[in-house]
C-alpha cells in the first residue's frame, strides 16, 4: 500500500498538474513548469558541464567516489519537455547509490528536432563513450518515461548497427508505444495523477513528424528485443503507462532477456523524481542502484 505521504501528493498533483500538463500548448510555459519539478528531488552536487559526441550534458559523480560504471541518463518529458535541469537532482541520487558516473543527455527536443534527432544524439553519446575507450560491460543506459522508451530505442539501434551492448538498461515508467494500444490508457484514465492520453498524444504529435505512431523506432514496445542485455523496469500501479511497462517485461523475456518487472502500488509517474517528498523514490531508487551495481 502506498505511504499517507504519496497518497497526499498523488491527489494533489491530480488537482494541479494533471489539469495543466501540455494544455497551454506554449512550449516555453511548459518547459519551465517541468524544470520546476527538480524542487521535488533531493538536492543535487556537483556538476560538470560537457558533450559526448557532440550532444550537450552534464556529469554527475557520486560524492564517496566513483566506480567504473557510466549511466547515460536519458530524461523524460515526452521527447519535447524536460532537460538536464529537471533530473539532476534524480541523476545526482542514482550516483550515489549506484557508486557511478551519470551523463544526463541533452538531447534535441520536438517540435523543433523531431524523429530521429534525439535517437541520433543517443547513438552519437554512446559511441562516443566507445570511443574513449569505455568498456561497454561497464555502461548502463537509463532513462524515464519518453527517456524509458529512447532507452530501448538506443539498444534495439545500436544492435542493429553491430555495436557493443550496455551492461544493462534501466527503463522509469517507460513509454515504449505511442499509438496508445495498451489497456492501461483506458482503465487508469482517472487514477494517473499525472498523465492523460490526452497529454500523451500532444507530446507525440511534436515528435513523430512523419513517422507512423506504431514504427518500432519510436515504439520500441514493437521492436525485436532479442539480444538486449538485462532490463529493470519500474512503474506505478495507477499509472495510464501501465500496460507500457507489463507489455514491453513480457515481450522482452519472449525474447529471451533478461527483465525485471517491479509495479509500485500507488505510485505517480516517475515518482522517483520525487524523493524530497515520498519515500518511496528513496526506496525504488536503492532498487535501481542495487540493480546497477550487481549488473557492472
Amino acid at each position: 500500500m502506498a505511504s499517507v505521504r504519496s497518497q497526499l501528493l498523488a491527489a494533489f498533483l491530480r488537482l494541479t498538474v494533471k489539469k495543466a500538463f501540455t494544455k497551454s500548448g506554449d512550449l516555453v510555459k511548459e518547459r519551465k513548469t517541468m524544470d520546476r519539478m527538480s524542487a521535488m528531488s533531493v538536492k543535487s552536487g556537483a556538476r560538470r558541464l560537457d558533450a559526448l559526441g557532440g550532444v550537450p550534458g552534464e556529469w554527475h559523480e557520486a560524492q564517496l567516489g566513483s566506480k567504473e560504471t557510466v549511466i547515460l541518463y536519458l530524461h523524460g518529458g515526452g521527447y519535447v519537455l524536460g532537460s538536464p535541469v529537471s533530473h539532476r537532482g534524480l541523476a545526482s541520487h542514482l550516483a550515489n547509490l549506484a557508486q557511478a558516473r551519470v551523463f544526463i543527455l541533452d538531447y534535441r527536443r520536438a517540435p523543433e528536432h523531431p524523429f530521429p534527432s534525439a535517437l541520433e544524439d543517443a547513438i552519437s553519446a554512446y559511441k562516443d563513450l566507445l570511443k574513449q575507450g569505455k568498456n561497454p560491460e561497464n555502461i548502463v543506459i537509463a532513462g524515464d518515461s519518453a527517456g524509458g522508451g529512447l532507452t530501448l530505442s538506443l539498444m534495439v539501434a545500436l544492435k542493429k548497427q553491430g555495436l557493443p551492448l550496455p551492461a544493462a538498461g534501466v527503463c522509469l515508467s517507460p513509454w515504449v508505444d505511442l499509438s496508445f494500444s495498451g489497456d492501461s490508457m483506458v482503465s487508469n484514465a482517472k487514477a494517473d495523477a499525472i498523465l492523460s492520453k490526452a497529454s500523451l498524444a500532444w507530446l507525440a504529435e511534436q515528435y513523430l513528424g512523419e513517422v507512423a505512431s506504431d514504427d518500432p523506432q519510436v515504439s520500441p514496445l514493437f521492436a525485436d528485443l532479442k539480444g538486449l542485455p538485462p532490463l529493470l523496469i519500474q512503474v506505478g500501479s495507477d499509472e495510464v503507462l501501465l500496460d507500457d511497462a507489463i507489455r514491453l517485461n513480457k515481450q522482452a523475456k519472449k525474447a529471451g532477456v533478461d527483465s525485471t518487472l517491479e509495479v509500485w502500488d500507488g505510485q505517480v509517474h516517475v515518482w522517483q523524481l520525487m524523493s524530497k517528498l515520498i519515500p518511496e523514490a528513496h526506496q525504488a531508487m536503492r532498487s535501481i542502484g542495487t540493480f546497477i551495481k550487481l549488473q557492472t
